[in-house]
């Protein structure tokens, strides 16, 4: 049975009801995570060898053995099967022809919609198939709330919003990064963001984003200070092509709402994930400044720097302070 996305969270935790899970799409990190949560609904030891056989993709032959063996010990068995194919197909469908309450839990991240498998588990009523994929805007909010509540620690409004601009989007890392506020925090908590930066945050990182939000605004000297900053933290010439192009793009999605009849202010508010609040007064002031066509030159030149920052023997860093000398002055772009 195909399972809606905002249905997946209680189809987890009644795993146990289940014959069959199968979990696909495009992250990895929450395809396990999704996968040990599953085989926990039914076993405490996820280590006891008697009730919980685990499979590689290479062993997928064994899966119809496994699944219909006995428990030596008692209690139910559970096989974990990573990295399944269709070639597994033949095996899920005569097991599913024998009683039996062994819960089947296959990991295929490689599994698309013309899948035999994975259409077969779709329309199966015994089989519970999930679709994985990277979280963004409320669902990541969600998650990030969650894990941190487990240890009952918040984040105020200004600490989530930066942190889900900073976040990756494999559930491995996001957990990771998650994992250090749970360390940095106290139960009862909530975390600014402040916390979430000097625990989270790249420092290179933040400060890139400082030096190009203040050059597009105009603020040469707080630009040239954010810049060194980053270069003092290990930021490289690439990172800050990078970020640079994130932002140039961010204005420019601004400036179509503008010519959709927005104010700057509703369309900087607009944007998602929202402009981080240290960044709105250069934000809009770097709107009343710059040109549609000077952003596109911009955007342009920008993603010449990364090609020249990538070549070898190139002077990384007398390109990029050059790069951000242009950016304080919207008319260098205007005249090309």
């Amino acid at each position: 049975m195909k399972i809606k996305t905002q249905a997946a969270r209680q189809t987890l935790k009644e795993a146990g009801s289940w014959r069959v899970i199968l979990l696909h799409g495009d992250d990895g990190g929450l395809i396990r995570e999704r996968a040990r949560e599953a085989v926990q609904t039914i076993l405490d030891d996820l280590d006891d060898p008697f009730r919980l056989a685990r499979l590689e993709a290479e062993e997928q032959d064994r899966l119809e053995e496994e699944a219909l063996a006995l428990s030596l010990t008692g209690g139910r068995r559970a096989v974990w099967l990573r990295g399944v194919q269709d070639g597994a197909l033949g095996q899920l469908k005569s097991l599913l022809e024998h009683q039996s309450d062994t819960l089947v839990v296959l990991e295929g991240p490689g599994l698309g919609s013309r899948s035999k498998l994975r259409q077969f588990a779709e329309k199966h009523r015994q089989v519970a198939s999930i679709g994985c994929y990277p979280e963004e805007g409320r669902n990541l909010a969600r998650t990030v709330s969650d894990i941190l509540a487990e240890d009952d620690i918040r984040l105020d409004r200004d600490g989530m919003a930066w942190l889900l601009g900073h976040l990756g989007h494999d559930r491995t890392l996001v957990r990771s990064e998650v994992e250090k506020l749970r360390l940095y925090g106290e139960p009862g908590s909530t975390l600014t963001v402040d916390d979430v930066q000097a625990c989270v945050g790249d420092s290179g990182q933040a400060s890139l984003d400082d030096a190009v939000y203040a050059a597009l605004a105009g603020n040469r000297l707080e630009a040239d200070r954010a810049f060194e900053r980053a270069m003092g933290d290990g930021a490289s010439p690439v990172a800050f092509a990078r970020v640079t192009l994130s932002v140039l793009e961010r204005f420019q999605r601004a400036f179509f709402l503008v010519q959709e009849g927005q104010s700057r202010q509703e369309a900087m508010a607009a944007l998602k994930p929202p402009v981080f609040f240290r960044h709105k007064d250069a934000f809009l002031a770097g709107m009343r400044r710059w040109s549609q066509v000077a952003l596109s030159q911009a955007a342009e030149a920008t993603q010449e720097l990364e090609l020249a920052c990538k070549q070898s023997g190139a002077p990384d860093d007398l390109l990029c302070r050059r790069h951000l000398v242009r950016l304080c002055h919207p008319r260098s772009f205007d005249r090309e």
